[in-house]
C-alpha cells in the first residue's frame, strides 16, 4: 500500500466538506432573505432563530466538519509522510470517512440525534484505531 491509499478518503472527505458548504449556502441564504435578516444585522445579534431548524442543522454540520475531521486530516498526513500505510490504516480511514458522510446526512435531513451521535461514537472509534495503530509502530 501505499500514501494514495489513505489520502484518498481524506480527500473524499474534504470534497463532502465543500458539498456541505455549498448546501449550506444554497440554503442559509435564501432563508436569510425570506426572513429579511440583513448581515451587519446578524454581525451584532443572533439571528438564528429566524432561520428554520432544516437550515441551520446544515450550517452545524459544517461546522462539526471543522471540528474533529482536522486531527483525522492530520493523522493521515502523518501516516502518508511517515511510509506507515497498511490496510488497517486505510480501512480505518474508510470507516471514518462513511461514518462522517452518513453523520452528516443524518443530522442535514432527518436529524435523529440518537441515530447522529451513534455515528459520531463509531467515527470516534475509527480515528482511534488509526491513531493508537500508529502511536503502536512508533512506539511500540
Amino acid at each position: 500500500m501505499n500514501a494514495i491509499d489513505i489520502l484518498t478518503p481524506m480527500m473524499v472527505l474534504a470534497g463532502w466538506t465543500m458539498i456541505i458548504l455549498i448546501w449550506l449556502y444554497a440554503t442559509r441564504i435564501p432563508a436569510m432573505s425570506k426572513a429579511k435578516i440583513d448581515l451587519q444585522d446578524a454581525l451584532e445579534q443572533d439571528m438564528s432563530s429566524k432561520i428554520p431548524l432544516k437550515v441551520r442543522q446544515i450550517a452545524d454540520n459544517y461546522n462539526h466538519l471543522l471540528e474533529q475531521p482536522p486531527l483525522f486530516y492530520a493523522v493521515v498526513l502523518a501516516i502518508a509522510a511517515m511510509g506507515h500505510v497498511d490496510a488497517l490504516a486505510v480501512n480505518a480511514a474508510w470507516a471514518y470517512v462513511g461514518l462522517r458522510i452518513l453523520h452528516s446526512l443524518v443530522q442535514c435531513t432527518y436529524h435523529k440525534v440518537m441515530h447522529r451521535w451513534a455515528l459520531f461514537m463509531l467515527s470516534s472509534i475509527a480515528l482511534g484505531v488509526l491513531v493508537v495503530s500508529e502511536l503502536i509502530k512508533l512506539f511500540g
